[in-house]
C-alpha cells in the first residue's frame, strides 16, 4: 500500500506499508528509504520495535538518521578526506572536520525512487552524481527490503559505480523490544572479540582492541547498562570487529525480557557499530506519543570499518567499476 507523506521542496514523499503472513508489518519512507515503523509479533501480540516520527518535517529538523540509509560511507571519515590512487579527495564535512554519513546531503536525508513494490518487499533506488558531496564516480545504490517467514526482515543494498569511490550503506535503525524509555535492561550478545578503539572525535585510532575485561566485553549476553552498577553508566559508539568471514553469519542479539521478544542480527558485513543511542533528544512526540530522550533506543549498524579508506589494513572499502558491492543483513525475531 502507498500513501502521501508530505513533500519537500516540491517533491512528493511517499509512505510504503508491507506485511506477511507471520504477523509482521513496516512502514518505509521514500525520504532516505526510513523505516518509519515495525511491527513485530509476540506472545503479548503485536508491538512496535522502532523509534520514529509522525511528519516529514519531524524528520527533517529533528531525526538522527532514524530508520535511514546512510552513506554513500556511513560512519566517519576523518578530516572529510582520503586519498585514492594518489589524488586527495575532499569530502564535505558535516561533523566538525570530519564527515558523517556521506555529508549533509547524505543518502539518509533526500529522496529516494520506488522501482519495484511487493506486499511484502520494496526496492528503492537513488543517484549520487560524480562529485556528489566530494566522492568520485556516478554511484547507483539500491536498498530492498523483504519481510520473511519465519518473523524476518532481511535489508539488501547494492551499489554500482563508474569510477572508484568508497561505498559502506547501513540502516541506520534504532530499536527498543518493549516500550521502555531506557534501553539499559534490554540484554545484548555481540559477536566479536575485538573493536576498533576510537579519538575523542570518534574517529579510528587505527588500533584493534581485545574487549576482555573491559566494559565492551558483550560476549556473553549481559544487560546492556550493567556496567553502571560497578562504575557508572558507560556509553557506547564504537565500532566491533565481528567474526563473520563475509557470508551472511551471526553478529547479535537483543533480547528484553519484559516484552519476551529477542532480535537476532545476520550480516555480511565485517563491522557492527553498537550506539546505544545517550545523545537522543526529541523535542516532539513520536510514535503513539511516545517521548524519545537519552537511551530510548539503541542502534546495530551493519558495516565496514569507519574511517576505511583511510586506514589501508581495515577491510576494503573501493568499489571498482564493473564491480558490484552487496551489503545484506537480516533481522531475525522471536521469543526472549
Amino acid at each position: 500500500m502507498l500513501a502521501p507523506f508530505g513533500s519537500l521542496d516540491g517533491v512528493d514523499i511517499s509512505e510504503v506499508t508491507l506485511a506477511n503472513s507471520d504477523g509482521m508489518e513496516m512502514r518505509v519512507l521514500t525520504w532516505g528509504a526510513v523505516i518509519r515503523d515495525l511491527v513485530v509479533p509476540s506472545v503479548d501480540g503485536p508491538r512496535h520495535v522502532l523509534l520514529g516520527l509522525d511528519t516529514i518535517e519531524d524528520y527533517v529538523r529533528y531525526s538522527p538518521y532514524f530508520g535511514a540509509v546512510v552513506g554513500r560511507y556511513a560512519n566517519r571519515i576523518g578530516r572529510a578526506r582520503f586519498t585514492l590512487d594518489g589524488e586527495t579527495y575532499r569530502l564535505d564535512a558535516n561533523e566538525g572536520r570530519n564527515q558523517l554519513h556521506g555529508g549533509s546531503r547524505g543518502f539518509g536525508t533526500r529522496p529516494w525512487t520506488i522501482i519495484d513494490l511487493q506486499p511484502s518487499s520494496v526496492t528503492l533506488a537513488l543517484v549520487s552524481a560524480d562529485g556528489d558531496m566530494g566522492y568520485p564516480g556516478r554511484l547507483v545504490a539500491t536498498c530492498t527490503y523483504a519481510l520473511l517467514a519465519p518473523a524476518t526482515l532481511r535489508v539488501e543494498l547494492v551499489a554500482v559505480a563508474d569510477k572508484k569511490t568508497p561505498v559502506n550503506l547501513t540502516n541506520h535503525a534504532y530499536f527498543n523490544l518493549d516500550g521502555s524509555t531506557d534501553i539499559g535492561w534490554h540484554q545484548l550478545m555481540i559477536a566479536a572479540d575485538f573493536v576498533t578503539p576510537t579519538h575523542s572525535d570518534l574517529i579510528p585510532t587505527g588500533a584493534i582492541k581485545s574487549i576482555a575485561d573491559t566494559a565492551y566485553d558483550f560476549r556473553a549476553q549481559r544487560p546492556i547498562g550493567a556496567a553502571q552498577l560497578l562504575q557508572g553508566r558507560t556509553s557506547y559508539d564504537i565500532n566491533y570487529v565481528l567474526r563473520g568471514s563475509g557470508a551472511l553469519s551471526h553478529a547479535a542479539t537483543l533480547a528484553s525480557m519484559r516484552s519476551g521478544i529477542a532480535m537476532a542480527l545476520w550480516t555480511t558485513e565485517p563491522g557492527l557499530q553498537f550506539y546505544d543511542g545517550h545523545m537522543i533528544h526529541i523535542p516532539v512526540a513520536g510514535l503513539g506519543g511516545a517521548r524519545y530522550g537519552p537511551h530510548a533506543g539503541l542502534c546495530l549498524e551493519p558495516q565496514r570499518f569507519p574511517d576505511g579508506p583511510n586506514k589501508a589494513h581495515f577491510p576494503h572499502t573501493i568499489l571498482e567499476p564493473g564491480r558490484t558491492s552487496c551489503q545484506a543483513s537480516e533481522y531475525r525475531f522471536g521469543p526472549a
